[in-house]
């Protein structure tokens, strides 16, 4: 069965789009005139950008294209849950996931054949920084990471077990005190100060004896957040952005070091080629990257996807903070998961520790 959150898009309207599509118009499986459907597992947090726009948006490409009438079924959850229902029989023909190493975990199952970082922007189809959020008007003074460490600050954010929104989180604040250490160390050399991985795995424990809920994912944190749990919230930027905008009590603090997400997409070769949906599923996931669906990301408060690699803030609202760091940054994805959420690894660690000291 597919995580929660399951849904029919049924909406057959018509407008442009590119070769693939006209392409697909002359070899795809169906006749014009006759209904397919297409899977889609996505992590919870860009729904309303997936249903209000980018799905209705490429129905209308391809039914304009091939004169076949597309149905989207989409499943929305937490990222690591939509990997594991995929890995357990779950038909998605695509995955939109919060973290390239869920994608990685479905490609080692057997279920993705092909190099889907081959792709444009290397498969990553969104982009993010890791914030704060915090009550209207400020009233605990939250400006930085040390701040969530305080006595009596109730922070939130989700579990690493389920949400790759949590994992970000994690390696936001763990990453964080790594760029704390060396900037108060002045280098990794100086004999005198703790190794920034200990300064960063104490900023981590003590922010985490301040977490006061894990829900399963990013979207159920931030409700519990609305229901007035919490003094702050960590969580993807776009998912504050947004509230802000429609002048929900929050404001937002990015801090000066924080992590660049990256949001990846994949067709799953052996269930679309079941299905004989590949014309399909590789015409929409070309679509996430066309100018109408990273406008409709923008618009959700994501970020340009190229925009921590080429370092143009200019002309944008959203300014890169000034210690920025990524995954790569980092070790990339297979060091971090083990350096942090391996049975020995540091939050691992941290969370078992905290539990016995209760």
């Amino acid at each position: 069965m597919p995580p929660s959150d399951w849904r029919y898009s049924t909406i057959f309207l018509a407008s442009p789009f590119h070769l693939l599509l006209t392409w697909a118009a002359f070899s795809g499986s169906a006749m014009a005139g006759e209904s397919r459907d297409l899977m889609l597992a996505v992590y919870s947090v860009p729904k309303e950008a997936y249903e209000r726009t980018i799905i209705p948006a490429f129905q209308r490409s391809w039914k304009q294209r091939t004169g076949q009438d597309i149905r989207i079924r989409s499943s929305y959850g937490a990222s690591g849950a939509q990997a594991r229902a995929i890995i357990g029989g779950f038909d998605a023909d695509v995955a939109a996931l919060s973290l390239e190493s869920d994608l990685d975990q479905i490609t080692k199952a057997g279920l993705i054949a092909h190099d889907w970082r081959t792709g444009p922007n290397n498969g990553m189809v969104s982009a993010s920084v890791v914030a704060l959020g915090v009550r209207k008007g400020n009233p605990k003074g939250i400006m930085s990471w040390e701040d969530l460490a305080r006595p009596g600050i109730e922070v939130l954010y989700p579990n690493p077990k389920t949400s790759g929104g949590a994992m970000w989180d994690v390696v936001a604040i763990y990453g964080a005190g790594l760029k704390l250490a060396e900037q108060q160390a002045g280098t990794r050399n100086n004999a005198k100060a703790e190794s920034p991985e200990t300064v960063a795995a104490g900023l981590l424990k003590r922010i985490q004896k301040n977490v006061k809920v894990m829900d399963k994912s990013g979207r159920e944190s931030v409700t519990t957040f609305e229901r007035g749990v919490g003094d702050v919230i960590v969580t993807y930027e776009n998912e504050l952005l947004p509230r802000i905008n429609s002048h929900r009590p929050y404001e937002i603090i990015v801090p000066n070091e924080t992590v660049w997400i990256e949001n990846p997409v994949a067709l799953i070769d052996r269930n679309v080629d079941r299905h004989r949906i590949r014309d399909v599923a590789e015409a929409f996931v070309s679509f996430l990257h066309s100018e109408e669906a990273q406008a409709a990301f923008t618009k959700l408060g994501f970020r340009p996807i190229g925009q921590a690699a080429s370092q143009a803030s200019s002309g944008t609202a959203l300014p890169l903070p000034s210690r920025l760091f990524t995954v790569t940054d980092l070790g990339g994805w297979e060091k971090v998961s083990a350096t942090l959420f391996g049975p020995r690894g540091t939050w691992t660690t941290i969370v078992e520790d905290l539990a016995r000291e209760k």
